[in-house]
């Protein structure tokens, strides 16, 4: 289910769909989000969505050289600017150096901190422009280094790098099969030959 916007939003009328964003009771296992002033409602993921997380975390955890902790149901909060409204996401993952302990006492909704994440990911479902379009651009304005995309529909890995305040400046992207380099701090090749 998505809640559409059809007319563009003044402050005013922006404080009180995030007050009624706010509110919401998502029935369990669904994920509610506010996309640029879009409210956006998700059912549980399917099983090879949940796969793909899953593989992702274990060569992270395995391959990389540093200690890593991941949450996938962390709640964001993205900063607006250019246009673009303040947003509440909830990324597949959300990877962060073990040493900072960044998901200890957190908040429901973490505001982003520079130095604290190192990547996000999300894997495509239903609604992919979301995920291709709307979120890249608020982790970017939130200054995270690196966005992983798994791209199912399109086939094909995507590691957005390198972000100004407004977009990523660098894209790597490969088809499913071929390896994806993962820089600092992960330091690894990722195997995509698992999504495929």
């Amino acid at each position: 289910m998505t809640v559409m916007v059809h007319e563009p939003l003044s402050y005013e009328d922006a404080d009180v769909v995030l007050e009624g964003f706010l509110a919401l009771d998502t029935p369990e296992g669904f994920r509610a989000e506010l996309i640029d002033g879009e409210i956006v409602v998700t059912p549980p993921p399917l099983g090879d969505h949940e796969d793909w997380i899953a593989e992702l975390s274990l060569q992270i955890v395995r391959d990389t050289p540093r200690r890593f902790h991941w949450a996938g149901q962390k709640g964001l909060i993205l900063p607006g600017g250019d246009g673009h409204r303040e947003s509440r996401v909830i990324p597949d993952m959300v990877v962060a150096p073990a040493e900072l302990r960044l998901f200890r006492g957190s908040p429901e909704w973490m505001p982003v901190e520079p130095d604290g994440i190192a990547m996000v990911v999300e894997v495509t479902s239903s609604r992919p422009q979301n995920d291709r379009n709307g979120k890249r651009y608020g982790y970017a304005r939130a200054g995270i280094p690196l966005y992983l995309l798994i791209d199912r529909g399109e086939e094909r890995a995507v590691l957005f790098s390198g972000p100004d305040g407004k977009d990523y400046g660098h894209i790597d992207q490969v088809p499913f099969g071929k390896p994806l380099p993962l820089p600092e701090p992960f330091e690894i090749e990722l195997d995509t030959s698992a999504f495929g």
